[in-house]
């Protein structure tokens, strides 16, 4: 298993503070989220159905002609690599780790690459994954450029996977609207936006084929009956997701000027996280654990990836910061 952040309960452990002393910013989940609807007990009581309202408002809210309801889009990047004999996947990095894992896992041979490198690469790939915008660094990469990587791909029966796990804040960026062309696929996420990451829910935009075969990867009832409808509900909002929006856009813009206030100047983000690149990463990182403050450590490059507080956590956040810039003894 590939370490991941929201681990509160090994870090409450390792650094003896009580749980609920934490304030976790070792995620990028928002970490508020809208009102919950009532959920009815027949959700509960009987087999989720396909046909309750769920894909119709996911294809609604992503503008896309297909979707694969799955639980969390970590099943899907674990599933997808089941559904091609041996390739050769280039994947943009750094990403998320568990993308290279799931491919080489099931014996494909995995390249990493820059995007600047990724043109002179496509006609030796079979799969090219990337995640946009990236986790960690933020980085978008052109609808457009995406657009002509896949019709490379496609030419010669190839995949652009494209991870949006974090693209509900700048949904102009998305490809959702193409992903019923051939060899594009993309994978969304609904608790990183909504910050109910516990519900395990995500989608996969695709050619109908292509939902199809995934569809009989996962098996039957992938999701929950109470997640379905939560999600049919909230996806159906225009009004609360744009006040979600909104919210998080302006909180990822105070976090990026905190950080900078505190000479800690992001080298990227959007609106859910900020990366902070230096060697001194791991410094900070145990200097903010020791106040039961968790961040996400990365060791290549050596840096930090800060979510977004909540309340009272920005002052903690700045406190905090304010100490590290002191000096010790």
């Amino acid at each position: 298993m590939l370490e991941h952040g929201g681990r509160l309960r090994a870090a409450a452990r390792r650094y003896g503070i009580p749980l609920s002393d934490w304030l976790d910013l070792s995620t990028g989940i928002a970490p508020y989220h809208p009102m919950l609807p009532s959920i009815s007990n027949c959700a509960w009581t009987r087999l989720p159905e396909p046909d309750d309202g769920l894909e119709a408002a996911a294809r609604q809210y992503y503008g896309a002609r297909a979707v694969l309801p799955v639980a969390g889009s970590q099943s899907a990047i674990q599933a997808l690599p089941r559904l091609r004999g041996s390739a050769r996947v280039g994947i943009v990095s750094p990403c998320y780790a568990e993308h290279a894992e799931a491919w080489r896992r099931v014996g494909h041979r995995v390249v990493e690459l820059c995007a600047a490198s990724v043109p002179r690469a496509l006609d030796q790939l079979d799969v090219l994954v990337v995640v946009n915008p990236n986790n960690p660094t933020g980085q978008l990469i052109a609808p457009q450029r995406l657009l002509e990587w896949r019709s490379e791909l496609a030419a010669h029966g190839g995949w652009l996977v494209l991870d949006e796990a974090f693209m509900d804040c700048t949904p102009q960026h998305s490809l959702a609207e193409h992903s019923h062309l051939p060899g594009l696929i993309v994978l969304r996420s609904f608790g990183k936006f909504f910050g109910l990451a516990g519900a395990r829910l995500g989608f996969v935009l695709a050619h109908t084929e292509v939902l199809r075969a995934l569809a009989e990867q996962l098996g039957p009832w992938p999701v929950s009956g109470p997640t379905r409808l939560l999600g049919s509900l909230l996806l159906a909002d225009r009004d609360a997701q744009q006040r979600q929006r909104e919210c998080l856009l302006c909180d990822g813009q105070r976090l990026a000027d905190l950080l900078r206030r505190h000479d800690l100047t992001p080298l990227g983000g959007c609106a859910l996280f900020q990366l902070w690149v230096s060697p001194d990463a791991a410094l900070l990182h145990g200097f903010l654990a020791r106040r039961g403050i968790l961040t996400r450590l990365f060791d290549q490059p050596s840096s930090l990836r800060f979510g977004l507080p909540t309340h009272v956590g920005w002052v903690r956040l700045e406190q905090a910061l304010q100490a590290f810039k002191e000096p010790h003894p």
